[in-house]
This record gives C-alpha cells, structure tokens and sequence, in this order.
C-alpha cells in the first residue's frame, strides 16, 4: 500500500476483506473475483491469511468496488462472458473473475481471473477449449468441459475455495466451485462462488456461496452471481444463450477503532465497516 502522507499507528493493523466482481457467464459458469483477507484464509493456493498493514492515521484509504462481468453476449453460438472488475483499498487489490467460456470458436477458453471461468466448447473444431486460470492467494481455475465430437454441457467457474466442477456428461454441466468463510463481518459468512455450466439436461449448481446457478435445456437462463459476493454467474444455454452476470464485489475492513471520516457511505457495526460501493475511510 502507498502512504503518501499521515502517521503511523505503529500498533493498529488494518484488517481487511477484498473480493473482486465475479465474471459473467457464458456457456460455462464464470469465475469468483480474487478473495484477499488478513483475518481468516485467502482464497487459492496457498490460502493463507494476507498480512495486515500497519495503520496510518489521517489518510484517506481509497476504497474500490469491482463490477461484476456482464453475461455473454449475442445468440447461438454464445460468446465468453466478461471479466470482472478489481476491488481494491488503495495498492492492495483483489482481481476480477474471469467469465465463463462460449460456444463459438475462438471464445471457447475460460477466461483467465482471480478465479477462472469454467471452459467452454469449439464449435469449428468440436474440441474442449481451455479452462481460465485463477491467481496464487486468491482462487481456483475452472473446470474443463469432455468427450470429442460434440457437447451439451459447460464447466463450472472456479471458486475462491475450490476448483469449478468438470462437464459431468454430455448433457450435465458441471457445478461452480465453492467460496470461502470469513469470520471479518462478525458472522461467519462464504462468499466467492463460481457459477454453474449450462446444460441440455441438467444445469451445474452454483458454488456454496452465492455462485449463480446454470441454464438447462431451451427457454431457461442462468442466473447471477449473488450481489456483493464477487460470485461468477451461470451459463446460458445454447437455444436460449442468456448467462448470468457476475456478482459485484465488496471490501470489509476493521481496523479496531471508529473512523474519523467516511465516503461512499459504507455500513457500521462496532469498528467493522462494509463497502458495497466505492469510497473512501479515514482513522
């Protein structure tokens, strides 16, 4: 983090929680936003709690909410869906889901992100694409989509927690990998889901922690990742190719003490303060 001015606590640590926006689903579930925390587990490998900076009072800390990635756009065949954006406090940030992939050639790649959107499938080829990375200390890859010849079935987008679940047959997606606990809020809460892949029989199942759900068969639709969660959303299927979009993501931070100014209007209990949009805290 750069310190541009202010004093230094020299005892008080800034804990914090930073997720980033899910991505969007495409035909496979998009991937949950990098989950950064100093009070419980990471998300990723190795998972370990960040080390909380030492506070410095009269700065303004500037605080930034990712969007979640919008849903694939256009009709059959589907391309990817979108990143989600990076959450940050100041230089510290947590990276944007990557969006699920398409069924198209050319968009068939899971999208690399803080976790990675599930893969998807090349028409032109009738070959698995790749599934999206995730980062180191913030999520997990996505899951890949089988069998050569033909596929009715995505992926799941990675989780903070858990890698996003593989094409379980040619008609049954595979469901979005978990997020993770954090105990910062004052309750022991999961976000950072991956979505669920679409598929002709039966959809993937969101990840535990607000992952969206999978389109199944003609005339349903993904759903979005759960808002303020960072969760990737669900895939869409290909008669009717609407994904669900990613959710937004937050950042908690605690400090131990009260604020002496806020923007953005973040929730208060106790010294724990929530950012659902962007601002700014002072101590």
């Amino acid at each position: 983090m750069q310190i541009l001015g202010g004093v230094s606590s020299g005892t008080k640590l800034l804990n914090y929680l930073i997720i980033g926006g899910g991505g969007g689903g495409g035909w496979s579930g998009g991937g949950a936003g990098g989950f950064l925390c100093t009070v419980d587990n990471s998300g990723g490998s190795p998972g370990t709690p960040e080390t909380a900076p030492a506070l410095v009072f009269g700065v303004a800390y500037v605080v930034t909410i990712g969007a979640g990635g919008a849903r694939a756009a256009g009709a059959y065949p589907m391309n990817a869906g979108s990143d989600g954006v990076a959450s940050s406090i100041d230089a510290i940030s947590s990276t944007g889901g990557g969006g699920g992939g398409g069924y198209k050639d050319g968009s068939e790649n899971g999208r690399n992100g803080g976790s990675g959107g599930g893969a998807g499938w090349d028409t032109a080829g009738s070959v698995a694409g790749s599934a999206g990375t995730g980062v180191a200390q913030q999520g997990f890859a996505g899951g890949a989509t089988g069998g050569a010849g033909g596929s009715d079935a995505g992926a799941g987008g990675g989780g903070a927690g858990a890698v996003g679940g593989n094409q379980v047959s040619s008609n049954v997606a595979g469901a979005g990998g978990a997020g993770v606990f954090t105990t910062i809020s004052g309750s022991n809460v999961q976000r950072a889901a991956g979505g669920g892949g679409a598929g002709g029989v039966t959809g993937g199942a969101g990840g535990a922690g607000g992952g969206g759900n999978g389109a199944y068969g003609t005339g349903t639709v993904g759903t979005a990742g759960a808002v303020n969660t960072g969760s990737g959303g669900g895939g869409g299927y290909l008669s009717s190719p609407l994904g669900g979009a990613g959710g937004s993501g937050v950042v908690i931070i605690d400090a131990g003490i009260v604020a002496t100014s806020t923007t953005g209007s973040p929730s208060l209990s106790g010294t724990i303060y929530t950012f659902t949009g962007s601002g700014t805290i002072t101590f």
